[in-house]
């Protein structure tokens, strides 16, 4: 018994060897792309703002960026994806579900789901549309304020095809003051629709 169960760990190791390798082709080799950093294992709860976001092609190369780091990213979706015939799927991908209806605090549904799970980071596009917006939406950082937890910033930058992954951010409370800290790391990213950035 001992030895099927050592042959069937011997295969899975294999095979997420194998899934690595794969997806570390297709991102460097096919795409082009590099990640630069990577999540502190040590942070077991983050809200990770992903910016810019300018096209759907964000999402496969960001899902192949997650494959690669250390970590599972998590994100939050309508409770409704979760329900169908696919919430295995949306699940088994780090999702959790929550109420969008109006009546609903999301903020505090999400603070609730980081305070009910011991491992959990949040993935949000602060523009909260790929089109080009003046200024970011505010809740990635009122999340990250009343859960407590620390920002991981994603920079996805079109221009060098780079993801960069730099140290965390801890919100002082002051939004005026850490926007201002928080968008400089952006400031050179460049989208995969440039005018969007």
């Amino acid at each position: 018994m001992a030895k099927i169960i050592r042959t069937h760990l011997n295969c899975l190791v294999l095979t997420l060897k194998f899934q690595r390798m794969l997806t570390r082709f297709i991102f460097k080799t096919l795409l082009g792309w590099t990640l630069k950093g990577d999540f502190d294992p040590n942070i077991k709860k983050t809200v990770v703002v992903v910016a810019p976001h300018t096209s759907w092609h964000d999402f496969y190369i960001l899902a192949l960026a997650r494959k690669l780091v250390s970590v599972d990213v998590n994100y939050v979706a309508k409770k409704e994806l979760f329900d169908g015939p696919f919430g295995w799927y949306f699940k088994w991908m780090g999702g959790e579900a929550i109420d969008r209806s109006s009546k609903n605090n999301k903020v505090q549904q999400i603070v609730n789901i980081f305070n009910s799970n011991k491992e959990f980071r949040l993935a949000i596009a602060p523009e909260g549309t790929r089109k080009k917006v003046k200024q970011w939406k505010t809740g990635f950082y009122r999340i990250a304020e009343q859960a407590k937890v620390p920002l991981t910033f994603v920079i996805l930058d079109y221009k060098t095809k780079t993801v960069s992954i730099p140290e965390e951010f801890y919100v002082s409370g002051d939004y005026e003051k850490d926007i201002i800290a928080i968008r400089a790391f952006y400031k050179d990213a460049v989208g995969k629709v440039p005018e969007y950035t």
